[in-house]
């Protein structure tokens, strides 16, 4: 008499303790290259090969992970308050009475008004004190 296990065609197929099944490495990368060759989509793929497409949807997303390596997979975060220069040129307008001032916009929101030459250096000391002080943090 034969056992159950030797009439069944292939290896068995483990689960977890919830009964999942849970598909080697080798054959996942085996069903994502059918798949990338097929040019069917995610869902009608999953469905022929009898697996969730959340989880296979899981497995292409490893293998893009994988394939773009430890860096590249994961969106670079931007630095918190970087302090950007822009060059601003103020011309003299006809009427002397308008209203020149120049706004400098500081990270948080904040606002800054030049209205004289002389604010400058007081305006670059304090974005340079804005910019070491966010560096430390």
């Amino acid at each position: 008499m034969t056992s159950m296990t030797e009439s069944l065609p292939g290896p068995l197929l483990k689960t977890d303790l919830l009964g999942r099944v849970k598909t080697p490495a080798a054959r996942r990368e085996r069903i994502l290259n059918e798949f990338e060759q097929s040019g069917t989509s995610g869902v009608k793929f999953a469905e022929l090969i009898g697996v969730k497409y959340q989880t296979f949807a899981t497995w292409v997303q490893q293998r893009k992970r994988r394939r773009a390596g430890p860096s590249q997979g994961k969106i670079p975060k931007a630095p918190a308050a970087t302090v950007r220069w822009l060059e601003a040129v103020v011309g003299k307008t006809a009427d002397p009475t308008a209203d020149s001032s120049l706004p400098v916009l500081l990270p948080g929101g904040a606002r800054l008004e030049l209205t004289c030459a002389a604010q400058l250096p007081l305006a670059a000391a304090l974005v340079r004190a804005l910019e070491k002080s966010s560096a430390s943090c």
